[in-house]
């Protein structure tokens, strides 16, 4: 699995941008996948911000993870234009049955496969070693494009989930 974001992103857009990232509570199907490539592409076309258009960016992740950015050296998001977004969000919900905002749910890159594990079973899995210091984890907590290239896909020895599990900081 490709892990290199840096090509994916576009590269007109600031490497402070906002980000947002929803992680999805199963894997899309390929058919799902093109109708929420559409709607995703819609919203950006259509992303406004006090009427004025926001420079944006949507796209669908491993199968499973919507990344909504924002470039704001070109107009800044307000409450209005982020709502606007969490409403997408809860209409693919609804209408995929799948949970987006479910912070709770942690996932991890296992051979070459996205695996989701409930915060709750962290230091089970730890302990048995499903997962380990060197396990990709993929951190959600990230806030910008430049974090989300840097940060987003780390070994858990560099997340804030080595504290929780007791590993040595790195």
């Amino acid at each position: 699995m490709k892990v290199d974001l840096q090509e994916l992103l576009p590269a007109d857009f600031n490497n402070n941008s906002r980000v947002w990232i929803y992680q999805s509570s199963r894997l899309f199907l390929l058919s799902e996948v093109f109708e929420i490539e559409k709607m995703l592409e819609d919203f950006v076309a259509n992303w406004k911000s006090h009427a004025d258009t926001v420079k944006g960016y949507a796209n669908l992740f491993y199968g499973q993870f919507i990344i909504l950015m924002a470039d704001e050296t070109a107009t800044g998001v307000s409450g209005c234009s982020t709502d606007s977004s969490v409403r997408l969000m809860k209409t693919i919900e609804q209408q995929f049955n799948v949970q987006l905002f479910d912070r709770q749910s942690l996932a991890f890159l296992i051979k070459d496969k996205v695996q989701l594990l409930p915060l709750s079973q962290l230091h089970y899995a730890a302990g048995n070693n499903f997962i380990t210091a060197d396990t990709l984890y993929f951190n959600n907590t990230v806030l910008t494009k430049g974090e989300l290239i840097s940060n987003w896909i780390v070994p858990v020895q560099k997340s804030w989930l080595a504290k929780r599990i007791g590993l040595p900081a790195s």
